[in-house]
């Protein structure tokens, strides 16, 4: 078996960032509570129908609009 060269990492990288990112954002979407609670089905949604860049809006425009941690 041959080693992985710096394309093969590098594209690994990317595709475990691409992964991570959405799952990242659905986590935070259901552990907090939202201004409005319309809001967290809303963020929820974009995440799960536009997964990368559902994620980097969250992360850019919906953290500003939680309120609190849900304690479990």
């Amino acid at each position: 078996m041959a080693a992985l060269g710096t394309n093969e990492l590098v594209i690994i990288a990317l595709l475990s960032v691409m992964f991570l990112i959405p799952l990242l954002a659905l986590i935070d979407i259901l552990r907090n509570q939202f201004k409005d609670s319309s809001n967290k089905i809303i963020w929820a949604l974009i995440v799960l129908f536009f997964p990368i860049l559902g994620g980097i809006l969250y992360f850019l425009f919906g953290v500003k609009q939680k309120v609190s941690k849900i304690d479990f």
